[in-house]
């Protein structure tokens, strides 16, 4: 029986539903877009080539306005946002969510801090982050975070569904970037 049971948990295991793992990886050029969002409630456009000229940006791509996971990274990046503009840094959310649901989102989870835009089909597909459930696409994004610097190269790439790390990392590695600059 000891040794049935490894075999059988490797087993449960593999049969697991899991999301492919593909990120765009660090060095890669940074796919531009143009995607409508809401900031303050107010519906507006953001491109990435303009954010880029201001200094880097950090895209952070969250599964659904307003469930726990996601209510709480948009907290937590809310808080920092000082600290992100210290570091010269623009941040923006992406998901699939509506635009009603965008501007909801936008004062009551981010605080009227920073932008979150509609994550479209073609965005989803050239950052890599459509969350897949047994070879199909669950309609959601992949919890994944990208520092992109003023180069239009991604700088760090952070995918992990617990919300948790996501500020601490993308902060250190545009402050990083700014101590570098300095240097």
């Amino acid at each position: 029986m000891r040794t049935i049971l490894p075999l059988i948990a490797a087993g449960f295991a593999l049969a697991l539903p899991t999301a492919a793992s593909a990120e765009l990886p660090t060095g890669a050029k940074a796919p531009n877009f143009t995607a409508r969002g809401a900031l303050g409630g107010k519906l507006f456009t953001v491109n990435l080539a303009q954010a880029l000229k201001r200094g880097p940006v950090v895209l952070y791509f969250y599964p659904k306005a307003f469930t726990q996971g996601c209510t709480l990274e948009a907290h937590a990046f809310a808080e920092a946002t000082a600290d992100f503009r210290a570091a010269g840094a623009t941040v923006i959310g992406l998901s699939n969510d509506d635009f009603p649901t965008l501007q909801r989102f936008s004062t009551e989870a981010c605080r009227d801090k920073f932008a979150v835009v509609s994550a479209t089909p073609e965005v989803v597909k050239a950052y890599d982050v459509d969350l897949v459930r047994d070879g199909k696409s669950t309609g959601y994004t992949k919890r994944t975070s990208y520092v992109i610097g003023q180069d239009g190269r991604v700088k760090l790439v952070h995918s992990d569904m617990d919300y948790k790390d996501h500020v601490r990392m993308t902060l250190s590695a545009v402050q990083a970037m700014k101590a570098k600059k300095k240097a």
